[in-house]
């Protein structure tokens, strides 16, 4: 993984308002090629003295729990160490999809595909959520089988889902000279813009009152009688009672400095986007070896499908035991890879005190380089199977780092060992679809609401390892 750019100005607070070029400037590599950024979300930076929830992270899953909590009349401050949404939530495929999902997620993904159906009007702005549907496209008789299996979850549901082949997948899948069995299709699914999503759901939770603070990393968190009662931020105290952890591939991190040891390793994806071509679906598209989706702008985000780098660093062997049965099952999926993140991890440090600079201040943004050899792969594989493609210019290639669990599934409820202290993390690549879903349940969770779908898949007592460590 590269080494993160952008660290903030010296002395900035956030106070001042840089221009876009500014920013520009401070975060994106030398080679444009390999670099975004998301929308700018410029907002009132004065910190709080009190609010009633601190929520840490100002990605997608972080700013959908502000948004809904002050729906609700909550009082809520966002605590974003760098930009709102730089990191994972800018840099996935876009898919909302409810297909394929974990039995344990598909209820979340459902009820979020319901709210990004009508975010563009919740937040009077544009968030790029399309419903154009998703498609999987089989290679073997196994991916058929594969998916016939999954349909059975689904079913009981009311999904839309259903297995397409023959003349009807040459329709259904124009442009395509390769031969696939069949196609698992869902209509109802959809596609999302997350470089100005996360921005445009950001600024509207600050319209309705939220306070979202940028370059503002959360230090530590304050107990009192054993509970939450306020966030040490880099800038000064905030008082509040409950705190929500949505730190994405921070969260571990954040979690062991007070005595919380979070099963969470982080993976590596690399994407590309090319230009705009005709005569292929306009709605997302994935097969064994190639995934692709049309953007807003008419081009189009591919990568090569189930082709991941798991970064081997010093919590690689802490948690080997916990990733074992993942990595059996899963090692045609990864590729393994020590280099220069091993170092640099092996020397941040692990904890500190509220009033000592923290790794989240050090660095800013992680911005990893992406893997040419997948990023080729995937352009390699999509042309062979859609040549129309052959034309396409590679405008940009970027990667993120992804929070995953042992089992896939996210964390999100509350730490008994700390009232008030709740986890939003560990969405294994599947934050951005589901991210409004997993907002709502947090904010049920933090106001005592009835859940708008069942919690206990994402406790974290199926965990052994999430206790206080010595």
């Amino acid at each position: 993984m590269g080494a993160a750019r952008y660290s903030g100005p010296p002395g900035w607070c956030g106070n001042e308002r840089p221009s876009r070029m500014v920013f520009q400037a401070l975060v994106l590599k030398e080679d444009n090629l390999s670099s975004i950024i998301p929308e700018l979300v410029i907002t009132p930076q004065e910190l709080p003295a009190k609010v009633d929830v601190v929520v840490i992270g100002g990605g997608i899953i972080g700013v959908s729990t502000a948004l809904s909590l002050v729906e609700r009349g909550v009082s809520v401050a966002l605590c974003e160490k760098g930009l709102i949404g730089a990191e994972q939530s800018s840099r996935n495929w876009g898919w909302v999809r409810q297909m394929g999902r974990d039995p344990a997620e598909l209820p979340l993904a459902i009820e979020s595909l319901r709210l990004w159906r009508g975010m563009n009007a919740r937040i009077a702005g544009e968030t790029g959520f399309r419903q154009t549907g998703i498609a999987y496209l089989c290679d073997t008789d196994a991916d058929v089988a594969m998916h016939e299996e999954w349909l059975k979850h689904a079913a009981p549901l009311g999904l839309d889902s259903r297995l397409v082949s023959g003349e009807a997948l040459k329709t259904l899948i124009p442009g395509a000279t390769k031969p696939f069995r069949a196609a698992l299709h869902t209509p109802s699914d959809g596609k999302a813009e997350p470089f100005i999503a996360v921005p445009a759901m950001a600024r509207a939770a600050a319209a309705k009152g939220a306070h979202i603070l940028t370059n503002c990393a959360v230090r530590s968190i304050e107990r009192s009688a054993g509970r939450v009662s306020g966030c040490v931020t880099e800038r000064g105290e905030i008082r509040c009672s409950s705190v929500v952890l949505a730190g994405g591939a921070w969260s571990r991190l954040f979690a062991g400095n007070m005595g919380i040891d979070l099963p969470v390793l982080k993976i590596l994806g690399s994407v590309v986007r090319l230009s705009s071509v005709d005569g292929v679906p306009d709605f997302a598209v994935g097969a064994g070896n190639f995934a692709f989706r049309r953007r807003l702008d008419g081009g189009f985000t591919v990568a090569q499908r189930n082709a991941n780098i798991a970064p081997i660093t010093p919590d690689s062997f802490r948690l080997f035991c916990d990733y074992t049965p993942t990595l059996i099952k899963s090692w045609n999926e990864l590729t393994l890879r020590i280099g220069g993140q091993f170092f640099r991890e092996l020397s941040m440090a692990r904890s500190w005190r509220s009033d000592e600079v923290t790794p989240f201040e050090q660095v800013r943004i992680l911005d990893p380089d992406p893997s040419w050899r997948f990023v080729r792969g995937g352009v390699r594989h999509l042309r062979e199977a859609f040549p129309t493609f052959g034309d396409a210019k590679i405008t940009k290639v970027w990667a993120g780092l992804m929070d995953v669990t042992p089992d896939a599934v996210p964390v999100m409820a509350p730490v008994g060992s700390v009232p008030g202290f709740y986890l939003a993390t560990g969405f294994s690549g599947h934050g951005f679809g589901i991210g409004p879903g997993a907002g709502a349940l947090m904010a049920d969770l933090v106001t005592g609401s009835t859940a708008c779908v069942d919690p206990a898949p994402f406790r974290i007592e199926r965990f052994k390892r999430l206790k206080k460590v010595a």
